[in-house]
């Protein structure tokens, strides 16, 4: 159990039986009546964001998440298998878990996944990752005129915008987080 003072952006608490991640923190002392603390946060299993007022000195369960290095090895149905990089344990997730980075997961990556009690609840991506690009038009000279981007396809079937001068079989960096272009590899 953890004090609402005590609370910090960044850790995890249960509330209502649900893994919440505190996202926004403030203690509030207004002058008439009791100190409240005013929460903004974020659900790990749904993603929704809500925000929470507490009491003063309540008692909040802590939530312990252990991050641990992982493996992507491949997709099995509706699986993900991964292999815990220590422990050389295999795990399986299913996809509702991963259904925003799907596109950005290729085989041998190496992925942070958070847990709780032995569950996974959550799969942490690099901040950047290199996709080699599959399908991509030619550019055409004067086509800058029109747009300075074109639509390509990359080895996990991501499609995004990038530069012109980006070509099929050149290695890309992107952001995962914002799944943008980077840079040129």
């Amino acid at each position: 159990m953890v004090s609402t003072n005590d609370m910090r952006p960044g850790q995890s608490i249960i509330v209502d039986s649900q893994i919440y991640n505190i996202l926004e923190y403030q203690h509030v002392k207004p002058g008439k009546g009791k100190a409240f603390v005013k929460t903004k946060l974020k659900n790990i299993t749904s993603g929704g964001v809500v925000d929470k007022t507490f009491r003063a000195d309540e008692e909040i369960e802590q939530a312990y998440i252990d991050k641990q290095k992982f493996q992507f090895l491949y997709k099995d149905t509706d699986d993900f298998i991964f292999m815990n990089m220590e422990s050389f344990n295999q795990i399986s997730i299913l996809e509702n878990l991963i259904t925003d980075n799907i596109n950005l997961l290729k085989p041998n990556q190496e992925v942070t996944i958070s847990m709780y009690e032995e569950t996974p609840i959550d799969v942490i991506l690099p901040t950047t990752i290199n996709l080699l690009v599959t399908k991509a038009e030619p550019a055409v000279k004067g086509d800058s005129v029109n747009s300075s981007t074109k639509e390509i396809t990359c080895e996990t079937g991501l499609t995004l915008q990038v530069p012109m001068f980006v070509n099929e079989n050149d290695t890309i960096k992107i952001d995962t987080k914002t799944k943008s272009y980077i840079t040129r590899v």
